[in-house]
């Protein structure tokens, strides 16, 4: 029986919610698959999009749980139920593929024994470079990405996947394909090295940011073997990169992207490399940054080109795919837009407050993540030149 065959036999228009709801599932139980012209599985795609043709399910989106006063994890819990009991009533594949990246999140959060390990290992290194690089000052910090922004990143990334593809094939890409795109997050725990060289250490002819880079790269060529040796592994980057650095050696250059010698639109620079906990069974990533890299990144102008770009790009996505036709798309970009103007001054979270957008005191992780390292070394013998 099609799809056609059915409606002929029944007009959908005056059908209640209960009985479009019945409809639906009759139509779903046969095991054959329907092909619709714009690449999807209709076996495995909503029939069509609920929210704005019938009203019958009311999209699940986390910022309607931001005002309960409950702390983070019951939030992300409550969230998690609503949104998979919808996705199996909407046979929707994509929202139970965000239930489980929102596990992932969950996680993190609720059980971080393994990061007691994890950042000791990682303390190694630190005590290796206040022995091999005393004259530095660095940095070692690490975090777990906060919900609100794990949450855009995911539905930031179902935006542009298919709009994406949208563009390059006329058609929306198969569920497989989109579902394998969404299995690749490797930052949701994240390291970072910053370095800085003291200007006393240097005479007055030579540069200060030649001789950092040098430093960050040597301090690169390092990591990946050391790590290695106490229980991760560096995983190969692909990333396709037009120059490399000769101060990386090609043996680790495989596994970093290069943002130093690949300079990105918005000025970004930095050394990203990705290594798996084979003890704590996670991905972690691990950035390396000169000070004037971070203060770019973090207060400067990448931070807010970035951000703006980001915007702009979202609002272009949307015009190039129609609206109604992709119920993971629409549903995707409206939770994307919901958080950028959220307003954290009125939200309820417990151990939360923020006086605008900026002012903001997070101790649960919601908007700035949790700190998970923070270790700083100081520039010794602060009299002394570098031969």
């Amino acid at each position: 029986m099609r799809l056609e065959n059915l409606a002929a036999q029944v007009s959908l228009s005056f059908l209640k919610h209960s009985e479009l709801k019945a409809v639906i599932d009759i139509y779903f139980s046969f095991n054959y698959t329907v092909h619709s012209t714009r690449g999807y599985s209709l076996r495995t795609m909503p029939l069509f999009n609920e929210k704005k043709e019938t009203g019958y399910t009311a999209m699940i989106k986390l910022n309607d749980y931001l005002y309960s006063g409950d702390t983070v994890i019951k939030i992300l819990y409550k969230y998690m139920e609503d949104l998979r009991e919808s996705a199996r009533r909407t046979h929707n594949p994509v929202d139970l593929m965000h239930c489980n990246f929102l596990i992932q999140i969950a996680n993190l959060l609720e059980h971080n024994d393994f990061l007691t390990s994890q950042s000791q290992r990682l303390r190694e290194f630190y005590k290796f470079m206040a022995t091999e690089y005393p004259y530095l000052a660095f940095t070692f910090k690490g975090r777990i990405k906060s919900l609100i922004r794990a949450e855009a990143k995911f539905n930031g990334y179902v935006v542009e996947y298919i709009s994406d593809y949208y563009h390059g094939h006329g058609m929306y890409p198969p569920v497989p394909e989109l579902k394998n795109k969404l299995s690749c997050f490797r930052d949701l725990i994240a390291y970072r090295i910053v370095i800085s060289m003291p200007k006393c250490h240097l005479d007055e002819e030579t540069d200060v940011e030649t001789e950092e880079i040098k430093y960050l790269y040597e301090i690169a060529n390092y990591l990946p073997e050391f790590l290695e040796e106490r229980g991760f592994t560096a995983i190969v980057s692909g990333s396709q990169v037009e120059r490399k650095s000769a101060f990386l050696k090609e043996s680790v250059q495989p596994y970093y992207k290069d943002y130093i010698a690949n300079v990105n639109s918005s000025g970004y620079q930095s050394l990203h490399i990705t290594f798996y906990d084979n003890s704590a069974r996670c991905y972690i990533e691990v950035q390396l940054r000169t000070k004037g890299m971070d203060d770019y990144a973090e207060i400067g102008p990448a931070n807010h080109l970035w951000y703006e770009k980001r915007q702009d790009n979202e609002r272009a996505e949307r015009n190039a795919v129609p609206a109604g036709e992709c119920i993971y798309f629409d549903e995707a970009y409206e939770r994307v837009v919901q958080l950028q103007q959220l307003e954290l001054s009125k939200i309820d979270v417990n151990m939360f407050s923020a006086a605008d957008n900026s002012l903001i005191n997070d101790g649960c992780g919601l908007y700035r993540g949790r700190v998970i390292l923070p270790y700083e070394h100081l520039s010794r013998f602060q009299n002394d030149l570098i031969d």
